[in-house]
């Protein structure tokens, strides 16, 4: 039968072999999320968006460790425990493999949201201050991570014949590049509009308004991606063939960015 759909090559998950050492596509998209985030935060444009806190970004360079244990720690368990927690009961060694994919973003946010604030607390810093740089750098992050998915092939789409729909490998069925999709709106279109909205309303002279923002858009896009991405198989559909655990999960992203949001507005 005749298709317009685009036939993936398959691409080795492996990156780089170096002996004896295997890197991963998923570990690069971290370490290159990391990198362009920090370089960002690092960049004359931020600087010249954040107003008189030119401490937090003399700090940003020591908070990084943290951040990478949160993003690793969280993420992981809350995969663990939100996707698939019969299976990793079963076979616990399985959860330090982590090259093999498994990361919750929501798991990885509440880690970072854990990691700095332990670090704030520490250094005397702001919390929210830190929270509003990671938040309009953490696009960058995701974009990767969605590529890497894509190369991956997991968190694939549901069925499309329209003409940029993709067939996977070993895969017979054309369907959404749900991955693509999720690093356009949640990576590029998100960086986007938080660096237009520090830029243009100096959102970060607020402390907490950029955190607000990136909750509640990056919720919103979240739900409605999951309506072009196939819900993970131990998991399903959780009603209607339509509600899955990402749009419950990104609820109460929405509901604490329009609490912030509406408590900064309050005391302005």
């Amino acid at each position: 039968m005749f298709t317009t759909a685009i036939i993936l090559p398959y691409i080795d998950p492996i990156a780089l072999n170096i002996g004896f050492i295997n890197i991963h596509w998923y570990g690069l998209s971290y370490l290159s999320g990391i990198i362009l985030g920090w370089l960002y935060l690092k960049s004359k444009f931020v600087s010249s968006c954040i107003g008189d806190s030119k401490s937090i970004l003399l700090s940003l360079s020591d908070l990084i460790p943290w951040i990478v244990f949160g993003i690793l720690l969280g993420g992981r368990v809350g995969y663990v425990l939100i996707y698939n927690p019969i299976y990793f009961i079963e076979n616990p060694i399985e959860i330090f493999k982590v090259w093999n994919g498994g990361m919750s973003f929501h798991g990885g946010l509440i880690g970072i949201i854990i990691a700095i604030y332990f670090f704030s607390k520490k250094n005397s810093k702001s919390f929210l201050s830190f929270m509003d740089l990671i938040a309009i750098s953490a696009p960058i992050g995701i974009f990767f991570g969605r590529l890497s998915n894509f190369i991956n092939t997991e968190l694939i789409g549901t069925y499309s014949d329209l003409p940029w729909s993709v067939i996977y490998p070993n895969d017979s069925v054309s369907r959404h590049p749900s991955q693509i999709y999720e690093a356009l709106l949640e990576g590029l279109i998100l960086f986007l509009i938080l660096a237009y909205l520090s830029k243009r309303n100096k959102i970060l002279h607020n402390k907490g308004m950029a955190s607000a923002i990136f909750l509640i858009i990056y919720g919103t896009f979240r739900i409605f991606l999951e309506l072009f991405r196939l819900p993970d198989q131990q998991i399903g559909y959780i009603l209607a063939n339509k509600l899955t655990m990402g749009m419950i999960i990104s609820v109460p992203m929405i509901l604490v960015g329009l609490i912030l949001y509406k408590k900064i507005k309050k005391d302005e």
